[in-house]
């Protein structure tokens, strides 16, 4: 099925001519095809949301949040479908993709005391006859631009609060797996947005392109990879957007000699292989203090126990990773940190899941003896996608490590 286009209050078929296929990352089964948006179909949906917009403002935020209320609970009851589309799509575990909506659901909990969250200030005689006050009025019409590692919860980061606080939004959901969105959108409309208040527009490079550059869009908010952000940040900026980027991350972990064993395995195995290292803040690298050769064998077993499975799988801990170029770049890195002289304590690129031979699996992976200069770390530290392993330093016992630069404006200091 070909995914739809949402423009004003009606779910349309688009005109577009190319087409980007949705794949199921466990299978390569093609699970739909979404329309890459055309010009004209993209103008109509900024029309519909700048149209809404005089209406929906002045409508009382106290009926605004009572749309919030009925879409909570709607969510609520369709969480189960919700969650098994993005283990279709996206390849996490059924209790994980469960986690990924619940988390987007707290954000519209969270709307539903917009009517606090948007009074103003008045202090009275700050200076002699004078009182100051001040107002919070929504901008106009907003748009979100979404990643494919949280396909329910970071479109319900954008829109909902967006919408209370009085303002009309352009959602372009990830084109990997839009299905989340688009069911979240549904129900929006169900719960009572008014037409034009919500609209859907899919796409790549081009849609983001004309999402920065449009002149009736006042604000977008991104969540992806330090190279999209970078350019999404500069271009809509320079056309006088106020622009929310939230760029790749990747945590550390520090540990020290005296940290308790167990607890601290635990947190190492959860935070750097859940949801196949595909999180905004995965655990990707392991500083030990004074050396990793104690702890090397317990998190090797460990997460050598972990179920690589298709995330329908009731015992799966991770599932496959996006796609296959991601795989194939996994790959390829784990091979330049052994060939830099990284020691691979732990392979996963070989394994096969049965009856799904041609996912998108890896299984969990560990590098010790890693170096600063090394292309895998350096990876590691400014991209948001895929990275499925942790990396283990074996250093001396000196805590403050080396400066590495990854280029001229972002320094890192581990």
């Amino acid at each position: 099925p070909r995914v739809r286009l949402l423009i004003g209050s009606d779910f349309v078929e688009s005109k577009a001519t190319e087409h980007v296929d949705v794949t199921n990352p466990a299978t390569q089964e093609v699970v739909s095809r979404i329309p890459l948006t055309t010009a004209d179909e993209f103008r109509a949906a900024v029309d519909a949301a700048r149209t809404a917009f005089p209406g929906w403002r002045s409508t009382p935020v106290t009926a605004r949040q009572r749309i919030m209320f009925k879409y909570q609970e709607l969510i609520r009851a369709n969480m189960d479908k919700l969650a098994e589309n993005i283990t279709t799509e996206q390849g996490k575990t059924l209790k994980d993709a469960w986690g990924d909506v619940f988390r987007g659901l707290e954000v519209v909990e969270h709307a539903c005391g917009m009517g606090s969250l948007q009074m103003g200030e008045y202090v009275s005689n700050v200076s002699h006859g004078i009182d100051t006050f001040s107002i919070r009025e929504p901008l106009g019409v907003c748009a979100g631009i979404c990643p494919f590692n949280f396909p329910a919860m970071i479109p319900l980061w954008m829109f909902p609060i967006a919408v209370t606080c009085g303002n009309t939004f352009v959602l372009k959901p990830s084109e990997k797996d839009p299905g989340a969105a688009m069911m979240l959108a549904e129900l929006a409309m169900e719960a009572g947005l008014p037409k034009g208040v919500l609209n859907i527009v899919h796409g790549t490079h081009d849609v983001v392109n004309n999402i920065c550059d449009d002149e009736a869009i006042k604000a977008v908010s991104f969540v992806g990879s330090n190279t999209a952000g970078m350019h999404i940040y500069s271009r809509a900026s320079a056309s006088g957007k106020r622009v929310q980027c939230n760029m790749g991350a990747k945590n550390h972990a520090i540990i020290l000699p005296d940290a308790d064993r167990d607890a601290t395995l635990n947190a190492l195995i959860a935070a750097g292989f859940g949801a196949a290292g595909q999180r905004c803040m995965a655990l990707s690298t392991a500083v030990f203090v004074g050396g990793s050769e104690p702890w090397e064998d317990e998190l090797v077993k460990r997460a050598s126990s972990l179920v690589v499975n298709t995330g329908t799988a009731n015992d799966a801990d991770l599932g496959p990773v996006i796609s296959r170029q991601a795989k194939d770049r996994i790959c390829k890195l784990v091979q330049s940190g052994a060939d830099s002289g990284a020691r691979l304590v732990l392979d996963g690129r070989e394994i096969v899941v049965p009856q799904f031979e041609d996912g998108n699996f890896i299984g969990p992976t560990v590098l010790a003896d890693v170096k600063g200069d090394m292309k895998c770390y350096q990876v590691f530290l400014e991209c948001l996608l895929c990275i499925s392993f942790n990396i283990i330093f074996k250093k001396s016992t000196h805590f403050f490590l080396p400066k590495i630069e990854l280029d001229d404006h972002l320094p890192c200091y581990i």
